[in-house]
């Protein structure tokens, strides 16, 4: 039965490169995870075992490491156009580009004060930093010569909201046994990725730290202020002042675990639980997605997020 080669791609994954930038007494940390995939002319390499149109993976590698000196790491959309722009750009037989970035966020210790300064200089040193356990910044960064494609988001996200969220309503079946809640707890993992308008180097490219933070913290406010009687009424909600309050932005998609909290019964015990003790459970657990678009845009973020 005769065969044929289909889709292909080949790279470099996670190569780790922390860039530390020292301004004087302070410092500043860029701590990444950085995967390429390359795809284009490849066919013979598969075929024949025919290297000659395939840049080393370790070369790939090395790059990474090579921009975040040449360039720094401004952030990480933007070190991640770098490197596709470059490899598009400098093989001939490559014709696309992907390069998918997770970023780990690091947070200053401040200082009592009580410890050396730098020699002549009346301020202390900002060199300590720890580990933010929050959530994991990413982007994803694909270029075919012509046109860009950059999505962003976070994962690990974990929210919550101790009432003002209700359940109830909800189709019955001889299976089902939940009991309808009029004050829950509400928590998720969040998950989320969005899509941004910028296609082309003839456009102004977004600020990206600034579009991330504002994007979390619009995201962050929904939550907080959506009075919840179903998770995806939340979702939606999330989704959609993202996209009215950020221009450059068209499409967002999420994936809600419910992190389901269960009130104990402390019958047993002779004791009322006036909603205050809860069996916080794992697994299973509901699984909530969606994507929220900006009007008139189609949706292009892959459904099932861990393929992004």
């Amino acid at each position: 039965m005769p065969t044929f080669l289909g889709q292909n791609q080949y790279g470099k994954a996670e190569n780790r490169v922390v860039k530390i930038t020292r301004d004087g007494a302070t410092h500043h940390i860029k701590d990444l995870n950085v995967s390429v995939s390359l795809s284009g002319d490849m066919d013979e390499v598969h075929y024949s075992g025919s290297n000659a149109h395939v840049l080393p993976t370790d070369t790939t590698k090395n790059t990474v490491y090579a921009f975040a000196k040449e360039y720094g790491i401004e952030s990480a959309e933007q070190f991640g156009i770098h490197l596709a722009r470059h490899f598009v750009t400098s093989q001939e037989p490559i014709h696309r580009a992907r390069i998918r970035i997770e970023e780990y966020a690091w947070e200053r210790i401040e200082t009592s004060g009580a410890g050396p300064k730098e020699t002549g200089s009346d301020e202390r040193p900002k060199h300590s930093f720890v580990r933010q356990g929050q959530e994991t910044r990413l982007t994803q960064i694909t270029y075919d010569g012509e046109s860009w494609e950059v999505v962003s988001g976070l994962k690990d996200l974990v929210v919550m909201n101790s009432t003002d969220s209700e359940f109830w309503g909800y189709v019955k079946d001889k299976y089902t046994t939940l009991p309808e809640a009029y004050d829950r707890i509400l928590a998720t993992q969040v998950s989320a990725r969005w899509r941004f308008n910028w296609t082309d180097d003839g456009r102004e490219m977004p600020d990206w730290e600034e579009s991330y933070e504002q994007t979390r913290k619009h995201l962050l406010q929904a939550f907080a202020e959506t009075y919840s009687l179903s998770l995806q009424q939340t979702l939606f909600q999330m989704g959609s002042r993202i996209i009215d309050h950020r221009g450059e932005i068209d499409e967002v998609r999420f994936s809600l675990p419910n992190k389901h909290h269960f009130l104990v019964d402390l019958g047993p015990f002779g004791l009322k639980n006036d909603n205050e003790v809860y069996l916080a459970a794992d697994r299973p657990y509901g699984l909530i997605e969606g994507t929220v678009l900006r009007d008139g845009c189609e949706a292009r973020i892959p459904v099932d997020l861990s393929n992004l």
